[in-house]
């Protein structure tokens, strides 16, 4: 998704608003970063949070595999979101070194809400 963005000589800025930018209420926040090029990161699923993506600084790659097809996006710009919503395995790889991921979430952290391992993921998409 492109995000509303503003600039001028002196910058740019990008501005996210909770149910008008991303399409939900934001109750978590973090970032990734520091991650070294050959560390892969996610390997699990979510059962129903919310996800809104974006690298603001750097690069990654984010797959996001729903059981039958995986798909990978190159996060390459902070006036870009990856919204991830639904039961989706994501793996991230190919960091630079630079890379900063922030996470918007619809949800506050809940270990219930993970699945980290993909046969079960797959077992949970056929159920759907």
């Amino acid at each position: 998704m492109k995000l509303p963005h503003y600039g001028d000589d002196r910058g740019s800025l990008v501005a996210i608003e909770a149910n008008e930018t991303i399409p939900f209420e934001v109750k978590r926040i973090y970032y990734i970063f520091d991650t070294e090029k050959e560390v892969q990161r996610g390997f699990h699923a979510h059962k129903n949070l919310k996800q809104f993506v974006i690298c603001v600084k750097g690069t990654c790659d984010f797959i996001l595999d729903d059981g039958s097809e995986r798909t990978t996006f190159k996060l390459d710009s902070a006036k870009e979101g990856l919204f991830i919503d639904g039961v989706y395995w994501r793996e991230m790889h190919n960091f630079s070194d630079d890379c900063v991921l922030l996470v918007l979430a619809s949800e506050h952290y809940s270990k219930e809400d993970y699945i980290t391992n993909y046969e079960d993921f797959l077992l949970q998409t056929r159920n759907i």
